[in-house]
């Protein structure tokens, strides 16, 4: 026969990869998902929770489920109200599953502590409020090995990276981009971000150095929103537009920014696709906000490089996605990467399956992966220190933490030196007359403190009661 029918077929353990959606009682039903247009995914998931960004009159707020709890949620389930206007990211820390940061159009970033059990009321009160945009944050994102590393990215063109330990703005990156920012992507051990912006420039900067240490004009032709992420041996993947508005996906070498690796047109739609990656399997997934489906790509050393692997197709477009880290799959049924689908008024877990007969854990397709421990602290980041993920085994399946708590500890005002310039003096007021007033104001604020410390520790406990008795039920 002609060898060109004898065409071999390209290895590959996840060329039968299949998406499959849960059954209708593992849903989360009754959610009025956000209506705001942004392109961001409007859904963070880790193994313990999932959060969602909803509708709320006045002001902005996100809804956070515990995973198991699937099925109709209540219409008084409480919500994580606190911002002004709507929120428009959320993202849960890598490194302590009950800390989940919001960005919104307040122009503020609200980093929070969410209880294991379902709380009573609405979570109102931020552990710490990050305040430096000029308008609105719409990026978000946890450095993925330094803790306590979050950076935001606003409408000001500005990206500000935070200390959320202290309270405090590490970097500032302005002047960098001129125009408005669509995305910001970290690399493996956070040494470098890649981010995407409306001036149709792709960048790589150190943020330490505050450099731009390569940048791509035009990766795409077209002029709809570009999107950019790292994938594994530093190299980049984006999606966007050809000139004639076809959806097209790129693979990029920083070493020669110039030429793609690959750049491969898919279709006419005009939704923009929002990549996910996962490092263990080397697979994008590509989600576009109104689209029904999910297409995948396997990213090889082989030419073509980025190989098409299968879609999964639904009826329902996606208002928005969510992706669960590695760590909260199920190991046992080779699950590879599961997908928390946002619909009009619910939320549809997604799950990705490689097919196998065996039920032993299967070691290939579950290499070590990031765990929840950071390998830097934030200020052995900030000095030029890098570290790459502390990785843990899945072989026993992954068991999450107890309920870390976040401290942050604010630097003291009073250490800074006072501010240069004339001050008043206090020393005409005759200071014997106001101190023993003074002295009795404190004191009320003493013990009122001390009431209203008590009365927390008593509705914890009251809180805590009622959920043994409920049992996590209604």
């Amino acid at each position: 026969p002609p060898a060109m029918s004898r065409r071999v077929v390209r290895q590959s353990k996840f060329r039968h990869v299949f998406g499959q959606p849960v059954k209708a009682d593992q849903m989360y039903e009754d959610i009025r998902v956000s209506k705001v247009t942004c392109d961001s995914s409007f859904c963070a998931v880790n193994p313990k929770f999932v959060a969602i960004i909803v509708e709320s009159g006045g002001g902005g707020a996100f809804i956070v489920l515990p995973l198991a709890k699937t099925g109709r949620v209540d219409k008084n389930h409480p919500l994580v109200t606190g911002h002004t206007a709507p929120v428009l990211d959320i993202d849960w820390c890598p490194h302590n599953d009950n800390v989940i940061a919001s960005a919104s159009e307040d122009t503020t970033v609200m980093v929070w502590q969410i209880p294991d059990y379902v709380p009573v009321r609405n979570i109102t009160e931020p552990v710490v409020t990050l305040e430096g945009h000029s308008k609105r944050v719409s990026i978000i994102s946890w450095h993925p090995t330094a803790r306590n590393v979050l950076l935001s990215a606003g409408c000001d063109n500005l990206v500000i990276l935070w200390n959320v330990g202290t309270g405090e703005m590490l970097l500032a990156l302005d002047d960098m981009h001129t125009d408005l920012i669509y995305n910001v992507g970290w690399n493996r051990n956070g040494s470098l971000l890649v981010t995407t912006c409306k001036d149709k420039k792709v960048r790589v900067i150190d943020p330490r150095k505050q450099q731009i240490i390569a940048e791509k004009t035009k990766p795409h032709d077209g002029t709809r929103p570009i999107r950019a992420i790292f994938v594994a041996d530093g190299k980049i993947f984006t999606t966007g537009f050809s000139r004639m508005s076809e959806r097209q996906l790129g693979l990029w070498d920083l070493n020669n920014f110039e030429e793609p690796i690959a750049l491969q047109e898919m279709d006419t739609s005009n939704g923009v696709l929002l990549p996910f990656y996962d490092a263990d399997s080397s697979i994008v997934y590509l989600c576009g906000k109104g689209d029904s489906s999910i297409r995948y790509f396997e990213i090889t050393d082989e030419a073509p490089y980025v190989h098409y692997l299968n879609t999964y197709s639904s009826k329902e477009p996606q208002r928005g996605m969510g992706f669960m880290p590695k760590r909260g799959l199920d190991v046992s049924k080779c699950e590879i990467a599961r997908f928390f689908k946002l619909h009009e008024r619910k939320c549809e877990p997604i799950v990705m399956t490689v097919p196998r007969k065996s039920d032993l854990f299967q070691d290939d397709l579950y290499p070590d992966t990031p765990g929840p421990e950071p390998a830097l602290e934030a200020d052995e980041w900030l000095s030029g220190k890098d570290a790459d993920p502390i990785l843990i085994s899945l072989r026993d399946g992954y068991i999450p933490i107890k309920n870390r708590e976040l401290k942050v500890v604010k630097k003291n005002i009073l250490d800074s030196k006072p501010p240069p310039g004339p001050r008043r003096s206090h020393s005409t007021c005759d200071s014997d007359y106001f101190s023993p007033a003074l002295e009795e104001v404190l004191e009320e604020i003493r013990a009122l403190k001390e009431t209203v410390q008590a009365q927390e520790k008593r509705i914890c406990d009251l809180e805590n009661k009622l959920c043994q008795f409920t049992n996590g039920t209604d």
